[in-house]
């Protein structure tokens, strides 16, 4: 097996690694909190960028297999303390936020008209507090006929 390809499976592992526990942190810490329902998977793969994704695996890759161990060690040691940092309630909510909250947004529908922060917009709903209600509604997006 060529280097390179050892160097392009490594950084595939420590990336996916790094990533599991990103989204882990924000499933427990904003999206459990606002009692959003998806499941972990479908959080997963619908938040993946392929180039940034890729970008870290030829990065950490690289450092596994070919740069100097102490580099490799403390870049890769700093990535983990980041990732498993979202696991920490605060810091796991905020990069939720950050993440998916789209604030001061108004919504229509076909009858009414919404104006509030967008918790989470998954494949067929949206979670949405509304400011006037001063509660959380799922709206079917189907029925959405537009976003201001």
């Amino acid at each position: 097996m060529s280097k390179l390809f050892q160097a392009f499976l490594s950084g595939l592992f420590f990336t996916f690694i790094l990533d599991f526990f990103i989204i882990l942190g924000i499933k427990e810490n904003y999206i459990d909190v606002h009692n959003i329902d998806v499941y972990y998977n479908i959080l997963f793969v619908d938040h993946q960028n392929i180039f940034l994704f890729l970008f870290f695996t030829f990065i950490l890759g690289y450092l596994v297999i070919y740069a100097n161990t102490k580099i490799a060690l403390v870049s890769i040691g700093i990535l983990f303390i980041l990732a498993f940092s979202t696991l920490i309630p605060p810091i796991g909510n905020t990069f939720g936020e950050l993440l998916l909250m789209k604030k001061n947004v108004n919504i229509k529908t076909d009858k009414f008209f919404y104006h509030g922060d967008i918790y989470y917009d998954g494949r067929k709903k949206v979670t949405f507090y509304d400011y006037k209600l001063k509660q959380v509604i799922i709206l079917d997006k189907n029925k959405i006929v537009g976003e201001y």
